[in-house]
């Protein structure tokens, strides 16, 4: 697995746009699935400020399932420092709503 120091999320929007993408070109279920996330990870993933991934097979042919999943799991989870956040978003805020 390459070197990754920063996640950034990618917006409800743009996630929308990837699955829609995969779903209308992509049949098998497993497939569009494994395509997706290799998406998501090439737009989220950057070392010293540069993308790592080039494309969705890169990502592929780098991670495991098991690296794809952890990953994805720290992105949804909001593990990315705040100045990687972007925007306004809170992520304090939104657990001690949630009673965290």
């Amino acid at each position: 697995m390459r070197t990754v120091d920063a996640l950034k999320p990618l917006t409800a929007g743009k996630l929308l746009e990837l699955w829609r993408y995969y779903r209308e070109r992509v049949e098998d279920p497993l497939e569009r699935t494994l395509l997706c996330n290799a998406a998501i990870l090439r737009d989220s993933c950057y070392c010293q400020g540069e993308a790592i991934y080039g494309d969705e097979l890169e990502v592929l042919r780098d991670l495991t399932p098991g690296e794809m999943e952890d990953l994805l799991l720290r992105l949804a989870e909001g593990e990315a420092l705040p100045e990687e956040r972007g925007g306004t978003f809170d992520l304090q805020r939104f657990a001690d709503m949630k009673g965290e």
